[in-house]
């Protein structure tokens, strides 16, 4: 292969059309437009190349094969001149893909990003992405490094100010990296110290100065330099601009606590890695890469919590990690402390992930009040033990020991325990006994108020804290007090009859309903029974004031709580926000489906219907909503379809495109709906039960194509619905489904040899304790499997080998433990192994 320069120019101009001609990039230093990197993979590098021939410009790319140099491909470029020929992995990480820069203008380049495919050489940029001078480089963040190239863009403004962009390739588009700035805009805060220094009279450098202080994370400095662009007659790029961007700087000093809350939101992406979520901004775009598991809303600190790998962290603004993803969950911040579970158990951590518990506790509640309740277990653990409640002060201390057998939160200074049967007390947050009661049952307070039972099962009425009975007991249900008002029930069998009384027991709303629920703002939601006679299959809504008028018909399937005079309802299949006179909220819009909606920071509104997520302003325009369509390699992808017969019955599920035989295709995908649950359903029909499906990309790989298919079936009134999950692994060349026996040599006693490593597995692995004994019996020979690229994963069903919370047990073989039987000749195997 060739060593130096001379021998490259020679091998290129040996490929060149007659009358061609090299083209030369003149800056940094002037060389020839010739450029060799590995773009395929394959550890090869190709050499690329840029030549003019007839006034037009053309790139050609040689490969090295079977020890010769051979033309792979030509394209045709544009403009005039040639800027950049360079590579870096800016599509995904760790594959170069060749960035061009053909000159379209003295100052201007248009960017192109050329990925090697089956059908050659692509331009994945966007027409428009154009640049007056570029740098690509693999920016760390605060984890480091991710083997994918972020892009800085410098576009001319005015004088030599440029407007820099940092951007990523994230789903088909370039969006902002946040998470490089404080890596990348030092350099830009550098360029501008110095063109102020050159020219201190020039406003916009002074503006540019405090625009990449602020993004390199410098806003004291920043704060001064937007004082100095300030100071000008005629400030730019207007006094207005920099007001704005002043109040940014404020904000990121402190200054407004409310205002450090980021304006970005959770999004999920389906890929061919499963779902993902990243974060967007008010306008849509997506600004975090989706790089999550999971993904929750920014809280009042800033912090969001996020998983990966199947673990709980907390990110900040720019996508650091402020505490590393090790735990199982993260609860919400409660008073700036936040409840941790991990293998060892709960925890209290603080806004900077320090660890305030000296010890792992079986339960932490959040912090409310200064306090947090806690239990340990004496004499055993679980069902054979006994659990005693205390409470945890805010720096993680046992101030009150755990002696009680129930605590209630703290509120106002007090919380009810319960120290014995019969015994309950009203306590300090010091442990100080305030008040005693003698009786069976009594709950937490409300308005200084608490329910209680005289005797165990009994009704029940309400005390008041020094323990004198206010309301006699004559209620089967009696719900804390909150503004004067406590929702109550009189029914003796499962027929609920729910009622509002007073503080002086007398009722505000009779007791006639299936359903009252406190929405706060003093509004209640009414819920008549669907069906009288099942009153289990749930309620429609009405809208009712503090003092029981009805403000509205029974229109509501769902309803939320009203926060700032809003709140979400459901109707038929229709969502959209209502106000206090319980009416449509004029100038809303609503959205299509059930569920619910929420007015998020800017008047953006979030919009969750029928299970999909989506962002939309208040005209009603989506400026963010899940895709639909998962992109393959071409042509093969995977489209979204939605069937709702009934608003209990919501299937999404898989059809695959691209599939040679139309006909194959048609049958696999008929088989994807049967196996999803698509099948009739009555539409005007109360179901007596709810199901919901899904699926999502759960592997592939070179021609193999594996489909996860959920689906959750709960019928109304039991403890819990049942879960189902299906694979579909399909060979996207021919269309075959693959069954277990399928990846196995014939003849090769697959079942005896599997079973007896899941038996072992069980047997000698601790995290199969809660197996079943003597309930398995062995693997069939339709087991339902999953494959991954290195081993292949076996899974029961609820209550099949272990108990319901076990979920599915699942156990991982790794193909290297299985080599003897594997049929590596076979159709299967070489879909994903080619």
């Amino acid at each position: 292969m060739p060593v130096d320069e001379m021998q490259v120019t020679s091998l290129v101009s040996g490929f060149l059309p007659q009358g061609a001609e090299l083209m030369t990039i003149e800056k940094p230093a002037a060389h020839t437009a010739i450029y060799s990197a590995d773009l395929t993979g394959d550890g090869i590098p190709e050499i690329a190349a840029v030549y003019r021939l007839n006034g037009e410009m053309y790139l050609l790319v040689l490969t090295y094969r079977n020890g010769v140099w051979q033309k792979a491909a030509t394209v045709k470029g544009t403009g005039y001149g040639l800027t950049l020929l360079s590579s870096a992995p800016v599509l995904r990480a760790g594959l170069n893909n060749l960035l061009v820069g053909w000159q379209i203008g003295s100052i201007w380049s248009k960017l192109s990003v050329y990925e090697w495919t089956p059908e050659g050489l692509k331009d994945a940029a966007p027409a428009d992405t154009s640049y007056s001078y570029i740098e690509a480089e693999d920016m760390p963040g605060l984890a480091g490094r991710d083997g994918k190239a972020e892009v800085a863009f410098w576009i001319h403004d005015t004088g030599e100010a440029y407007r820099v962009r940092v951007l990523r390739w994230s789903h088909g588009a370039f969006v902002p990296a946040p998470d490089v700035y404080p890596y990348y805009f030092p350099r830009v805060v550098r360029y501008y110290e110095a063109m102020t220094r050159q020219h201190p009279d020039y406003t916009f450098y002074w503006y540019y100065l405090a625009d990449a202080q602020y993004r390199a994370g410098l806003p004291e400095a920043a704060l001064i330099s937007v004082r100095k662009a300030l100071s000008f007659p005629n400030p730019y790029p207007s006094r207005e601009k920099l007001l704005e961007l002043r109040l940014n700087i404020l904000n990121g000093l402190g200054r407004s606590p409310q205002a450090q809350m980021p304006a970005l939101f959770p999004a999920s992406l389906k890929t061919t890695s499963g779902l993902k979520w990243g974060y967007i901004d008010p306008e849509g775009r997506l600004v975090i890469r989706p790089a999550y598991e999971d993904a929750a809303d920014f809280q009042q600190n800033g912090l969001a919590v996020v998983g990966r790998d199947g673990k709980y962290g907390l990110i900040d603004r720019w996508a650091h990690f402020v505490v590393p993803p090790v735990y199982n969950s993260i609860h919400p911040f409660s008073e700036r402390r936040a409840v941790v579970i991990d293998n060892e158990g709960f925890k209290l951590i603080d806004e900077k992930g320090k660890i305030l518990t000296r010890r792992a506790y079986p339960f932490i509640a959040n912090m409310a009040n200064g306090r947090a309740v806690f239990y340990v277990t004496e004499g055993g653990s679980g069902d054979t033990g006994t659990s005693r409640y205390g409470y945890l002060d805010a720096q993680g201390r046992e101030v009150i020991p755990a002696h009680y057998e129930e605590a209630n939160d703290f509120s106002g200074g007090r919380a009810v325990v319960k120290i014995r049967d019969g015994d309950y007390a009203l306590i300090a947050p010091d442990g100080r006994k305030l008040a005693s009661y003698p009786y069976a049952y009594v709950g937490p307070h409300g308005d200084g108020l608490l329910a209680f039972q005289q005797t165990s099962g009994g009704k029940y009425g309400y005390i008041n804290e020094r323990g004198k009975v206010v309301i006699a007991p004559s209620f089967t249900v009696g719900l804390p007090f909150h503004d004067g008002r406590a929702a109550v029930s009189t029914s003796e069998d499962y027929k609920w009859t729910y009622g509002v009384i007073d503080k002086a027991g007398r009722y505000v709303i009779k007791p006639a309903y299936n359903d009252i629920r406190d929405l706060g703002e003093k509004r209640f939601a009414l819920g008549r029974a669907i069906n009288p006679e099942q009153p289990f299959l749930g309620s429609v809504y009405a809208i009712a004031d503090w003092n029981g008028a009805q403000l509205s018909d029974f229109l509501y399937d769902e309803v939320s709580d009203f926060k700032n005079g809003l709140a979400s309802v459901a109707e038929a299949e229709q969502t959209y926000f209502i106000d206090r006179s319980g009416k449509p909220a004029p100038g809303y819009p609503r959205v299509e489906g059930s569920g619910t909606l929420t007015l998020e920071r800017g008047g953006l509104i979030k919009a969750y219907t029928d299970r999909r997520l989506a962002y939309l302003n208040r005209d009603g325009k989506v400026i963010w909503r899940q895709n639909t369509v998962i992109p393959l390699t071409p042509p093969y992808l995977v489209r979204e379809g939605k069937y709702k017969p009934n608003r209990d019955y919501l299937v999404y599920y898989p059809q695959v495109e691209g599939l040679k035989d139309e006909t194959v295709q048609r049958t696999v995908n008929d088989r994807l709906k049967e196996w999803s649950q698509v099948k009739p359903v009555p539409g005007d029909v109360k179901l007596d039960y709810s199901y919901s499906g899904d699926f999502q990309v759960a592997f592939f790989k070179d021609k193999l194509l594996e489909l996860e298919l959920t689906g959750y079936k709960y019928p109304f009134g039991a403890a819990h619905g049942m879960p189902s999950k299906t694979y579909a692994i399909l060979n996207l060349e021919n269309g075959r489904m693959y069954a277990l026996k399928d990846l196995f040599k014939a003849g090769s006693d697959y079942v005896r040899i599997l079973s007896d490593i899941v038996g072992r597995q069980i047997k000698e692995d601790p995290q199969y304790a809660y197996v079943f004994p003597d309930s398995y019996k062995g693997i069939k020979p339709d087991q339902p499997f999953y494959v991954t690229e290195n081993a292949l994963h076996l899974y029961f069903f609820p209550y099949e080998i272990g108990p319901y919370a076990a979920g599915f047990p699942t156990f991982t073989i790794p193909f290297a433990r299985i080599g003897a039987i594997i049929d590596r000749e076979g159709e299967f195997w070489k879909a994903f192994h080619a």
